[in-house]
Order: structure tokens, then sequence, then C-alpha cells
């Protein structure tokens, strides 16, 4: 421990660790992020009309002012929501982990059981999607129209301040319900993950995992949970999206009519839009973000000269 008595609390390296994570997984996989939801938003009964070649080849063409500004469009408020998304997530899922374990009465050395970490990641994902849900909507907003269209946000700042003009608070939560659907997901995730460790460990007879180790856990892990709850992402961006053009802000569709509609147009494929680019998208975006969160939760105490129990990632 440091001279001066600074210690650092394990709630804070699971706070830096994710907010460190965020930013860097977002800034690499953005680009795929605005194809991702042009495909999601598009309503067309054939999927393979909209493919993410066209989506990428018009945004590059026609938006501008230059094609890295096209491509990274909506950057800010998608960083704000990753990063302290991701932050929050890490810590109220430790903390998740801690109480289940307090609540059952857990020996320190008794794994949790599947049940425990989807109660643990269920309820930080849920707390997550509610507080972050106001910066999704802007982020969906934005990156869904080109700068140029005429009413498109054209900063997060100016999005807020128009969203609250014109729609009030309640605005800024559409997309709840399927975000909150969306929980799943990392429930999902993380009971992969942990258990796919696990796994990996007993394999190696509790060696220390490899960044390879942990990169295939998660990529296997993100595919596995991302395919199974990918509608609810669909339905999410469908309720979030807006006419820019339009003079007066009609009333929100709601979860029923949007889920409806879309099954009755444009049948099951229609609740995968977007899929290809999105795995492409979160796959290597999952694995920067739980290689930066694992090396980064396992460096920073021993930054502060601690001891620490946690199992480093080698590098």
């Amino acid at each position: 421990m440091p001279q001066d008595g600074r210690r650092i609390s394990p709630a804070t390296v699971e706070t830096i660790a994710g907010l460190t994570a965020g930013l860097a997984s977002t800034i690499i996989v953005h680009p795929l992020d605005i194809i991702k939801t042009r495909m999601q938003l598009d309503t067309s009964p054939n999927p393979l009309l909209n493919s993410s070649r066209s989506v990428a080849h018009d945004i590059l063409r026609n938006e501008g002012p230059t094609r890295i500004r096209a491509l990274y469009r909506g950057l800010s408020p998608n960083l704000l929501g990753n990063a302290s998304g991701w932050a929050l997530y890490f810590l109220w899922y430790k903390q998740g982990q801690d109480l289940v374990r307090s609540l059952r009465a857990y020996p320190q050395n008794k794994a949790l059981t599947n049940v425990d970490y989807l109660l643990a990641s269920a309820g930080a994902g849920a707390l997550s999607a509610v507080l972050t849900n106001p910066i999704w909507v802007v982020k969906t907003r934005m990156i869904s129209t080109s700068s140029a269209t005429e009413g498109a946000y054209p900063s997060m700042i100016a999005g807020i301040r128009s969203i609250w003009r014109t729609e009030g608070i309640r605005g800024f939560f559409h997309g709840l319900i399927p975000a909150l659907f969306g929980v799943s997901h990392g429930a999902l995730y993380f009971l992969a993950y942990e258990n796919l460790k696990i796994w990996q460990r007993a394999k190696r007879q509790d060696q220390q995992l490899s960044n390879m180790d942990t990169a295939i856990a998660s990529a296997l892990s993100k595919v596995f949970a991302g395919t199974i709850t990918y509608p609810s992402q669909v339905v999410r961006s469908r309720l979030q999206r807006y006419d820019p053009g339009a003079k007066i802000i009609t009333a929100n569709p709601g979860f029923i009519r949007v889920t409806t509609d879309l099954w009755r147009n444009e049948s099951i494929l229609g609740f995968y839009k977007g899929l290809g680019p999105n795995l492409a998208r979160v796959v290597p975006s999952t694995c920067v973000t739980f290689l930066v969160y694992e090396n980064t939760r396992w460096a920073l105490p021993r930054l502060f000269n601690e001891d620490s129990t946690d199992t480093k990632t080698v590098l």
C-alpha cells in the first residue's frame, strides 16, 4: 500500500475498468453501429434489398461533410452511453454478486450458481438500462439520419434540448420496454461467459487465463446471447426513431403495435435485420471490452501496491 495511505476500493476498480473498456470498444466499432441501426429501421419486406454493403456505400457517397464525419456521426452519445453503461454495469454486477453471496451466506470459496449469475447480471442490466435510455434515444436518432437532413440533430446537446422541448420527459424513455427485455441479453451473456471461464480454468488446471482465452469466451458468449435477444434491439430502434422533417411530433406507436406490425409486414426475418453487421460489431467490441476490463481491473490495485486475489488475464 502507498506510504500516503491511499487505497483504491473494489467499486472504483470495477467502475474505472468498465469505463475504460466502454470507451475503447465504442471508438473502434462505431461505424458498424450506424450500419446496423440503418438496417434495423428499414421497413422493406425483403431484408436482402438493404444489405450492409449498400448501406455503407450510401453513407460514404451521400453523407458528410467528410467520410470520417459520416461514419462517426453520433459518436458522442454512443461514447457516453457505452462508457457510462459499462461502468455502471460492471459496478452493479460485482455488487450484485456480493449481495447474492451475502444473502445466501456462501463461504468465500464457494462458486456462485448459474441462477446467482443470472440474478446479479439481470439486476445490473435493468438499473443500467433505465439510467442510460435517454442517451440511447439521442444516439439512435442521430445515427439513423444524415447530418445534412433537414431537422436532424446537429449534436447530442441539440438532440437533448429538442426532445425536452417537443416531447417532454417521456421522450427520453422511448424503447425502454424492449431495452428491459434486452436485459436478458446481459444475463445470458454473463451466464455463458462465467461458465466458459470456469471451463477454461479447469482445462488449464486453475492456471491464469490468457488474453486469447478471454477473447474466445467473450466472443462465443456474445454470439449466443446476441442471436437469441436480437429482436428486442430492432423493436427498440423503431420505437426510438423519428422523422426529422415532421412539423408535428406524432405519438409513439407503442411496443405492441411496433412488434405486431413488424411481424405482419416483414415476418420473422424483419426481427433480424442488421444481425450480420451487429455481430460483426459486437463480437470484436466485446472482445476489446473484456480484454481491457479484465486487464484494467487486474492492474489498478497493483498501481496502488495492493494485493489482489483477482485472477489476471495474462498479457
